[in-house]
């Protein structure tokens, strides 16, 4: 949200925003990636195990990993598009892409404050009442 308040407000132009918003949004899905394998293959399996009663809003977490992988996909590309566009400096082309990027970040910043209001109300309490780390998902020794 910095970067776009940046953009739109003309301190940082075009391909800047490309150049500053990449790295940053390879670093958050590359967190979100780690943190979403973690639930997937430890957290859910075991509080599944633990509190069968949830599974329906664990399946919508689980949904929600696949539309952030999404939507983070689609920033990325939109970001490639927006330095492929502004390589030749800041032209309609690139405003244009850079709003295009911008919608698909703030998507994906949307979509992520949304799954972590979920997951508050549904994995918390469970964290706060059982010790998952030394629990193992079902089946497994």
């Amino acid at each position: 949200e910095a970067l776009a308040d940046d953009y739109r407000q003309g301190r940082l132009a075009a391909g800047q925003l490309a150049i500053v918003a990449t790295p940053r949004l390879e670093g958050l899905l590359a967190d979100l990636h780690g943190h979403h394998q973690i639930e997937d293959f430890h957290y859910f399996p075991v509080f599944r195990r633990l509190a069968p009663e949830i599974g329906p809003g664990i399946d919508v977490l689980e949904r929600d990993h696949a539309d952030l992988t999404r939507a983070g996909l689609a920033a990325r590309v939109a970001l490639r598009e927006l330095r492929a566009a502004s390589a030749g400096g800041d032209t309609p082309t690139s405003a244009l892409a850079a709003d295009l990027g911008l919608a698909a970040m703030s998507r994906l910043c949307a979509g992520i404050l949304e799954h972590l209001r979920d997951e508050e109300d549904l994995i918390v309490p469970l964290l706060l009442e059982h010790d998952p780390a030394g629990a193992q998902p079902h089946g497994e020794p």
